[in-house]
């Protein structure tokens, strides 16, 4: 479809010996959010590795708004706007908050006018602008997500793809980070949120798809997949 963010059709990965995604389609539209769902082990972050190139796939195609980009360096998927925010936060603790921000933002290419400036990432983000001197290692864990999600931000992504966005961090912080991710797919960007915490991530999707041993064994929206939810990830993929 002409307004799929993000396609991943049939595809199969692989490490070494080891066959990881088992014929793997779903498709994120643009200004939607979908959920990646599933159990450690289960496929959602080899799917995020795909998509930004850093595996290539043995079979299967990927398609930015209908673009192929399958096999293609991890440089040219980031160059379609392909943008990955990785479990860990990993941010630059020496640098400063703005400075963080800085490093990671576009420059306008082409002409084109930037949908995300850094002034617009600290509108959506006010806790960091009121510490935007600050140094990132100075953060408490959730600001540092947040940090990390606004540096993906400030990259002004057409698909941002967010890796266990909840992970070591408070119930409470998670729902404050979920709400700004489903905020920042209403202004037109295609979000893949891959989750384990299957409960917070149905709340904000627009669909979702539930991963079972590198397989997808549901695709529906959040409600068709939160009634099956504790079936699939038992490991049924009827």
């Amino acid at each position: 479809m002409a307004n799929d963010a993000l396609l991943l059709a049939d595809i199969d990965a692989m490490y070494g010996d080891s066959h990881v995604l088992h014929r793997v389609s779903f498709r994120c539209g643009e200004g939607r959010l979908l959920g990646l769902l599933g159990r450690n082990g289960a496929g959602k972050t080899t799917s995020m590795n795909v998509t930004v190139g850093l595996l290539p796939p043995r079979r299967g195609a990927v398609e930015i708004y209908g673009t192929p980009v399958a096999g293609r360096s991890p440089e040219a998927i980031a160059a379609r706007g392909v943008v990955l925010v990785p479990q860990g936060r990993r941010v630059f603790r020496s640098l400063t908050v703005h400075e963080n921000l800085a490093v990671a933002a576009r420059r306008p290419a082409r002409g084109l006018p930037l949908l995300w400036t850094i002034d617009k990432v600290f509108g959506a983000f006010p806790r960091l602008r009121e510490r935007r001197d600050q140094y990132a290692g100075t953060l408490s864990g959730g600001e540092q997500q947040m940090l990390a999600l606004a540096r993906g931000l400030a990259t002004d992504p057409a698909v941002l793809l967010v890796d266990e966005l909840s992970m070591g961090l408070a119930p409470v912080i998670v729902e404050k980070l979920f709400e700004q991710v489903a905020e920042i797919a209403t202004q037109g960007v295609g979000v893949l949120l891959v989750e384990q915490f299957a409960t917070a991530a149905l709340a904000i999707a627009d669909q979702a798809a539930v991963l079972v041993r590198g397989k997808v064994a549901r695709i529906g929206s959040p409600e068709q997949v939160r009634a099956e939810l504790s079936d699939l990830y038992l490991g049924s993929s009827r």
